[in-house]
């Protein structure tokens, strides 16, 4: 575990232009040292001191192929896991605030997965094919390459599910049921062909004959795209039909069938990005992203799918104050918001990483 220190009150004391001054004077003093990549469900505060902005493989992918010597990573743990993993021995990697954690990749440890495969072998005689979605900690990245599987993200998860699919095993799709659901039934997997392992109850969910089985769906799922309803979407169906509503594909099974489009993080912000000038959108995503979405998008009418969403809480806790002290820190070559990944992890982790990125 991690020794998370307080926030120094001189910090939560600092008034705004204080804390963008010395942001600004610890990035002119490290200059090229020092690299920030910053996720799209970042705050404002902290994603105009960004050098790059995208989703998390994006990010992981920019701090690999960038020389600075510390990566300030603006995102969540897993997210900072796999930039260390990628980067080189001599880079830093650095989280703001190590309380950032994803609910999302919480709902399945290692202890957790490898039980499941045990009983999965012992009960049921299914050795599993693994795919975890990038959201999962390093150890179930390195489980699934021991296997043999391979990660993916929301925006390859057609391309990784269809990979897996034609290898002929049964699929156990990790850490989000929503993501595998809706990814699994778009490539033809029919739903009485999808079952749930409950890894709290340690059981195997499905009615029918195992043998029918094709993917195994783990009961997780992003405590944001949860909140988003199909009675979100019946009442702007009945109340403003020429509202086109995209979601992300961790939304419900209901919900995305529901919606006109659904996709990743980028296909959101492209979508919106090409949209005809006038037209009228609702959102399924976190607020952040579509508060962004709306302030850069004068021309088009966008609203959240859900008017009383909330920001990812998480994500949140990197605030300025945080990404401030985390900048002092490094001047004062206190290292103590770093992220590492062990070698052996991080072998069999990058094995699962190389399967998706040899697919891109």
């Amino acid at each position: 575990m991690f020794n998370i220190a307080q926030l120094p009150a001189k910090y939560r004391q600092m008034s705004v232009a204080a804390l963008e001054k010395r942001a600004l004077e610890v990035k002119a003093q490290l200059g090229k040292d020092l690299f920030i990549p910053a996720h799209h469900y970042q705050k404002d505060e902290v994603l105009k001191f960004a050098d790059k902005t995208g989703d998390s493989l994006e990010l992981a992918n920019y701090s690999r192929d960038n020389a600075a010597k510390y990566i300030v990573f603006c995102g969540v743990h897993f997210m900072a896991e796999t930039a260390d993993m990628l980067t080189a021995d001599d880079q830093i990697v650095l989280l703001p605030d190590l309380r950032a954690g994803c609910s999302m990749a919480d709902m399945a440890n290692i202890q957790q997965v490898e039980r499941c495969d045990r009983l999965l072998q012992e009960q049921y005689q299914i050795d599993v094919l693994p795919l975890t979605y990038v959201n999962s900690t390093a150890a179930i990245k390195a489980f699934v390459g021991r296997k043999n599987g391979a990660c993916l993200t929301s925006g390859n998860a057609h391309k990784m599910v269809s990979w897996a699919l034609s290898m002929n095993q049964v699929i156990l799709f990790l850490p989000d049921q929503h993501l595998g659901r809706n990814t699994a039934y778009d490539l033809g997997v029919p739903l009485d062909q999808m079952a749930i392992y409950d890894p709290i109850r340690q059981t195997l969910i499905y009615e029918g004959d195992v043998s029918d089985i094709r993917i195994i769906l783990w009961q997780g799922h992003c405590s944001v795209h949860e909140k988003f309803t199909t009675a979100n979407i019946e009442h702007l169906r009945r109340t403003e039909p020429d509202r086109r509503i995209i979601v992300h594909p961790e939304c419900s099974f209901d919900v995305v069938r529901q919606s006109d489009d659904n996709g990743s993080t980028r296909k959101i912000i492209q979508t919106i990005e090409n949209a005809a000038p006038g037209t009228k959108w609702a959102i399924g995503t976190e607020m952040n992203l579509v508060n962004r979405l709306i302030k850069h998008h004068p021309e088009l009418d966008i609203i959240s799918l859900n008017p009383y969403m909330c920001a990812c809480l998480t994500m949140n806790r990197i605030d300025l104050p945080h990404f401030v002290w985390c900048l002092d820190k490094i001047v004062a070559q206190d290292l103590s918001n770093q992220i590492t990944v062990d070698a052996e992890t991080t072998t069999y982790a990058l094995q699962a990483l190389d399967k998706m990125l040899q697919r891109q």
